[in-house]
């Protein structure tokens, strides 16, 4: 049977025994720091394994309770499956343990057991009052059901009763993907000599290995799990709902901070902004503004930023939850589902708290379309989800749906898959993925696009297969374009010659309006052998505009009814077929200049450029003073 690693947060009032209990369910002393022993202070997060009949595995985080440490406390408890609230029996409920209850809703814990300590000081009397305060104060939260039990961390009263529901607690937690990619946000970071930096953690999804490479967001260094420990013991891995301390190489220890985030693939975003849902403390001291400066607590990250509200100027007292945004003052990563709290940075004081519905936000309107759209995103089904990033993004891989979307690697490519088989999408060249929506509306762009064209300029062989694309550049991804453009080709809607593309139906073709006239135009060119005018000339008394002059000269190159013999003069490819002709019959393997004007009657004029012609389509070859024509 597969292992399974959970954590639990030990909260609580500041001296109401948090450290003390810890040290009661595992045996160690969770207080590190000097300044932590002086003043018996939980300033920093400290940790501990507790072990279990049954071989799971769980680690004990005891968070600090004083409202100073508040920021400590709040990345203690980001990645924890059941928490363990300390009231002290002599004290009853008391500022922190209030907000820590309310954090740790805002952070979405489900499981919650009350150790009610230092049983001993107290009457039975006094013990019971304690028991309703907490009872009144749990039955406005969600861990109104939640079990009591009554402890003495000194004698040992209890101790095992609690290790008991503890234990029976856990299992109906749902543990924690190891086969998602792995992600440790960073709470720790210090050097041991001789081994370099250290970062320690808690693992949110997946599995390390020692001498796996990895990643260290938002500044994406590359670095290499060289050790790994879990409760100070070398192990190979470390999974998902376990503390993990990782020694790493290729980075300096002041370039990783609290905060930052160690991972393994390219599934996660690195973001400024962020669109949540919000839920607000029932007693905020003063409105939250639009715009109003906020601190966003999430993971272990905490940042300064700016609310952005879009339906409503303030928030005062509501206990609905608030679709908005949170626009940072620098990059954090996180994934959608993740929890947060928001904090006031003055008067200091959380606000509230909720969870990631995109990680990668954009601006918006104010109003109540921009509220649907986000409702329409918090609600969206794993298909939705999928289908909204290719609607946003149009051309994506699989990296950057998973970043996007949150799923497991393995959900996205079944949902990629099936959207394919569905028809739903098309798969690019290079492993891009479209809408087959998106496709098909650049597929009635381009028909009706060319249709218009051809309808402008129906001597044209068709358009520029690059003037198209850029046509379309304003509105759809260039890749999708190209890719549209060649799908349309290979089943025959599309004709491209070269460069160009046109409709398969179509061939060019001299316009309606002037086809009498243009005709006589190229009747009187062929008549004119290769002594010809300069095309101006031949327009001379014609109602052609000077764009349908040049149309139709263009006509005459592209359909290969005329060659260009000079940059002012065209001449007839019969004409000239029938002087190559001509030439050949009377004339050797090779001939000159004068064998040539001979048997042409032309003057130099017409001479020069028609034999740089032969050269030209290869029919002849100039070698010194002569000419030979090149073999079949």
């Amino acid at each position: 049977m597969e292992s399974t690693y959970y954590t639990i947060g030990m909260a609580g009032h500041i001296d109401h025994g948090k450290t003390t209990l810890t040290k009661a369910l595992t045996n160690v002393e969770t207080d590190r720091l000097k300044e932590e022993m002086e003043r018996n202070i939980s300033i920093e997060v400290g940790y501990a394994p507790l072990h279990t009949e049954d071989g799971t595995h769980v680690s004990i985080v005891d968070v600090p309770g004083h409202e100073r440490f508040i920021r400590q406390m709040i990345a203690g408890v980001a990645g924890i499956d059941l928490v363990v609230l300390v009231v002290a029996a002599d004290e009853g409920v008391m500022p922190q343990t209030e907000e820590h209850l309310e954090i740790l809703e805002f952070l979405g814990v489900k499981r919650c057991i009350v150790a009610i300590t230092k049983v001993d000081r107290v009457d039975e009397e006094m013990l019971e009052i304690v028991t309703l305060d907490i009872s009144e104060t749990l039955s406005k939260t969600s861990f109104d059901n939640s079990s009591m039990i009554y402890v003495d961390s000194v004698s040992g009263k209890g101790v095992d009763q609690l290790k008991e529901t503890i234990y029976r607690e856990l299992q109906s937690v749902e543990y924690r993907d190891r086969y998602g990619s792995f992600r440790l946000p960073i709470d720790q970071v210090f050097t041991v000599q001789g081994q370099g930096t250290i970062v320690r953690g808690t693992v949110y999804e997946g599995v390390v290995m020692s001498g796996s490479q990895l990643f260290v967001l938002p500044s994406n260094k590359k670095v290499k799990a060289r050790n790994i420990q879990v409760h100070h013991q070398d192990t190979e891995e470390a999974r998902a709902g376990q503390r993990a301390a990782i020694n790493i190489s290729g980075i300096e220890r002041d370039e990783i901070k609290r905060g930052d985030v160690l991972v393994a693939s390219d599934h996660f975003i690195v973001t400024d902004t962020v669109d949540v849902a919000l839920r607000f403390v029932g007693d905020l001291r003063t409105a939250v503004k639009q715009r109003a400066p906020v601190k966003l607590h999430v993971g272990t990250s905490e940042v300064m930023g700016r609310i952005v509200f879009f339906d409503r100027n303030l928030v005062l007292d509501t206990d609905e939850e608030v679709l908005c945004q949170i626009r940072l003052n620098n990059q954090i990563v996180v994934r959608r589902g993740d929890r947060f709290i928001l904090r006031r940075p003055t008067p200091v004081e959380t606000i509230g708290g909720g969870w990631i519905i995109d990680p990668k936000g954009n601006k918006y309107r104010f109003g109540e379309e921009t509220i649907i759209m986000l409702d329409k995103k918090k609600e969206g089904t794993p298909e939705d989800l999928v289908k909204d990033v290719l609607k946003t993004d149009m051309v994506v891989n699989l990296a950057q749906i998973i970043q996007a979307t949150s799923l497991d690697p393995e959900q996205v490519l079944t949902l990629v898959n099936n959207a394919i088989t569905e028809n739903e999408m098309v798969q690019l060249p290079s492993e891009k993925y479209a809408l087959a929506s998106e496709v098909a509306k650049i597929k009635d762009k381009i028909v009706n696009q060319l249709s218009d064209y051809h309808q402008q300029f129906p001597m044209r062989q068709g358009i520029d297969k690059a003037e198209l694309i850029q046509s379309l550049k304003s509105d759809f991804p260039k890749k999708l374009i190209e890719f549209t453009v060649q799908q349309l080709v290979d089943k025959r809607i599309l004709n491209q010659t070269g460069k160009y593309v046109s409709d398969i139906h179509f061939d060019p073709h001299l316009p309606k309006r002037w086809k009498v006239r243009m005709e006589e135009v190229i009747t009187r060119l062929k008549e004119d052998g290769i002594a010809v005018k300069k095309w101006e000339d031949y327009l001379t008394n014609t109602p052609f505009s000077k764009d349908e002059a040049v149309e139709l000269r263009t006509y005459l190159l592209q359909m290969n009814q005329a060659y260009r013999l000079t940059d002012d003069m065209l001449v007839h490819k019969q004409a000239f077929d029938h002087a190559i002709k001509q030439l050949r019959s009377k004339t050797g393997k090779s001939f000159d200049l004068k064998e040539a004007k001979d048997i042409w009657e032309v003057s130099r004029k017409y001479l020069i450029p028609s034999l740089e012609l032969l050269d030209q389509l290869s029919l002849t070859e100039r070698i010194e003073g002569e000419r030979r024509w090149v073999e079949e």
